[in-house]
């Protein structure tokens, strides 16, 4: 009897186990839930397309449903319609899913060649590929005013797409398909078109990132059964891998950036680093006074640069002059830019005479270190011109690139530092005071004005004066809101936490030769916040201005 029984559990297991996933295979997975199924009704041309009615065929339970639905330029005013988006988008959309799907199957062909011949797979293709008939809706539009120069949005995106995507993969002996069904997206990306420029479509890049989490739900059939509706399955697939993917690809501050403009077009030269010189000295130059040795001087100056070239002394009848005099330059472009070293004989009167030249690429320098350079000096950068074969000298130079730091590296520092402070270690470091010493280049753009208003003429322009140094913009005529966008340069030895920067808007008119002027406004900016946060991008009320403002962006980088 103990036997019977024990064979009788033997085979209620082994046929139960079967039987139980057979029926629990169809009731979980072929059996489709009655609140996602579509309504079709006999005169529907597409069953994939759900019905829509009015809101006055559904009652008050059914409207209370909908208020998370509702679109946000309802709910806020911060939000506009988008009518004219979604106009643009319906129109578009078979021409947009045609291309969508044409980058699609060029993406994933190379990827999918990989696997082919390996475990069997004969080949990997899309069966049908398609995003559907219903199009993403702008559910609001939103549009950021920021002191950058770029153009941030944010759009409410939703879509509740019908796609018909289906994926073949083709063993040795099994054909085995993979659907995507009921695909449903909401999520508000920041779109920003940054950096604006005067060249079409007049911005550089298109920069997006995700300000929450996104909402990702669909269907996914394999050989015919909804897989998604395996208990826990679908918390897998869609809360802890996708939206934990997409968020950690995309989520802000993480962003997608896509160039729009080549770079060498779009690209506005900032300053990456300074370029120490030392012009030490140099030998055995040519001879150009008849009655005596040569008066020699250096001119400096960066390929590319409109500034005037930096001079050394004078050295009065010597060949061999020594020099030992140090000069900074911006550098703004390293993979480019050379060094240009001109070597003349000054002269009290007429022109003075070249006495030779060399230049330095600096893409051969290494960052932060020191190059100890003898150079020959040639008569040009012709290789090929004969003249350069003569022998004029040499010059002895001593030349360190410094790159700026850049922000992400300065903040890194000072929350290391607060790190190890909040650790309790007791070791004091200087990282933090880093940007508190040491030379640094101090970058103002002066971008443009508003309700700048003379008693007797509108023709503004702005002054700079800081450290006894005056910069002036250009003049524009007979505007109060005048738009400049000038950028200015100061080389400071230490850092500027004790100073400030006085800007006046003037105004200029010209009348029988003479010129008169009048001061529209003016403000004064310390620079300490400059210092500690890097850059600073605001709008200033000018004083003794009604209603005048001034938009000016500072920027102070250390090497």
């Amino acid at each position: 009897m103990g036997f019977v029984s024990v064979l009788l559990e033997i085979i209620g297991f082994g046929v139960g186990i079967p039987f139980g996933l057979i029926i629990g295979y169809f009731i979980f997975i072929y059996k489709e839930p009655q609140d996602v199924k579509l309504s079709c009704e006999p005169g529907d041309s597409d069953p994939s397309v759900p019905i829509i009615r009015p809101l006055r065929d559904l009652d008050s339970d059914s409207l209370l449903d909908l208020l998370d639905e509702m679109p946000l330029w309802v709910k806020t005013s911060d939000y506009d319609r988008a009518e004219w988006l979604n106009k643009f988008i319906c129109d578009m959309w078979p021409y947009l899913d045609k291309a969508v799907c044409g980058m699609i199957r060029s993406t994933t062909e190379p990827i999918f060649a990989e696997y082919v011949g390996k475990f069997q797979i004969k080949s990997i293709d899309f069966e049908t590929l398609s995003l559907g008939t219903l199009p993403p809706i702008a559910h609001g539009i939103k549009a950021h005013e920021t002191n950058e120069n770029e153009l941030s949005l944010e759009p409410a995106i939703r879509w509740a797409g019908n796609p018909n995507i289906i994926l073949v993969l083709k063993l040795s002996s099994l054909r085995i398909t993979l659907q995507l069904t009921d695909l449903q997206i909401s999520m508000v990306p920041r779109i920003v078109l940054k950096p604006l420029v005067p060249t079409f479509p007049c911005f550089a890049n298109v920069v997006v990132s995700l300000m929450e989490k996104p909402h990702v739900d669909f269907g996914l059939k394999l050989l015919g059964g909804d897989i998604m509706a395996i208990p826990c399955l679908y918390q897998f697939i869609q809360q802890k891998t996708i939206r934990r993917q997409v968020a950690s690809l995309y989520l802000w501050p993480q962003t997608l950036e896509m160039p729009i403009l080549d770079s060498l077009v779009a690209t506005v030269k900032k300053p990456v680093g300074l370029l120490h010189v030392k012009v030490v000295r140099a030998h055995k130059l040519l001879k150009k006074d008849i009655l005596g040795a040569s008066d020699p001087y250096v001119k400096l100056s960066l390929s590319g640069e409109r500034l005037p070239a930096q001079k050394t002394s004078i050295k009065m009848k010597t060949l061999n002059p020594q020099w030992n005099e140090d000069f900074k330059l911006i550098v703004k472009d390293r993979r480019s830019q050379v060094l240009q070293l001109h070597v003349y004989d000054w002269e009290k009167v007429g022109m003075h005479d070249k006495l030779g030249m060399q230049v330095v690429p600096l893409r051969l320098l290494t960052p932060n270190v020191t190059k100890l350079l003898t150079l020959n000096l040639v008569k040009n950068r012709n290789p090929n011109d004969p003249h350069n074969k003569k022998y004029r000298g040499q010059i002895v130079v001593e030349i360190t690139f410094n790159p700026f730091k850049e922000d992400n590296e300065r903040f890194s520092a000072v929350l290391n530092e607060q790190v190890r402070k909040d650790s309790g270690s007791e070791r004091a470091t200087e990282d933090v005071h880093l940007p508190l010493s040491g030379a640094g280049l101090l970058l103002l753009v002066i971008q443009s004005a508003e309700h700048v208003e003379g008693k007797h003429h509108n023709n503004p322009y702005a002054t700079v004066l800081f450290k006894g140094e005056r910069k002036n913009t250009k003049v524009i005529k007979k505007t109060r809101y005048p738009c400049w966008n000038e950028e200015f340069e100061f080389m400071l030895e230490e850092a500027p936490v004790k100073e400030k920067i006085h800007i006046e808007v003037m105004s200029k008119r010209k009348s029988f030769g003479f010129s008169f002027k009048e001061s529209l406004g003016h403000v004064d900016i310390d620079l300490v916040d400059v210092v500690h946060n890097d850059h600073i991008n605001k709008k200033y009320n000018l004083i003794q201005s009604k209603h005048g403002v001034i938009h000016v962006e500072l920027r102070w980088k250390v090497t």
